[in-house]
């Protein structure tokens, strides 16, 4: 008999994704990747892409619990628009220096 393993934890990310009204939406997933194509299938995406459409991935924060992935995306929510596009602007930086 094999032992009982617990399932593996998946660590959720908090993505920002620009929509074809260029509006920001911040989401959670533990793949923004595949959560964007899924934004861009019918019926599968937010209710926040129903009028609009999906454009970017511009940002992704990865590497936390699912509880702490949805404190941080209640907290960007809250933003401005000049503050996450700072904080887009800060990481392709950061990117580029690397």
């Amino acid at each position: 008999m094999t032992p009982h393993r617990p399932p593996a934890r998946r660590h959720s990310g908090r993505s920002i994704i620009e929509a074809s009204d260029s509006s920001l939406y911040t989401g959670i997933s533990t793949d923004p990747e595949r959560r964007l194509r899924e934004h861009r299938s019918a019926g599968r995406g937010a209710r926040y892409f129903r009028g609009r459409e999906p454009r970017a991935l511009l940002y992704i924060e990865a590497g936390h619990s699912r509880s702490s992935a949805g404190c941080r995306e209640a907290e960007i929510k809250r933003w401005s628009r000049a503050r996450k596009i700072a904080l887009i602007s800060a990481a392709t930086a950061t990117k580029r220096d690397e």
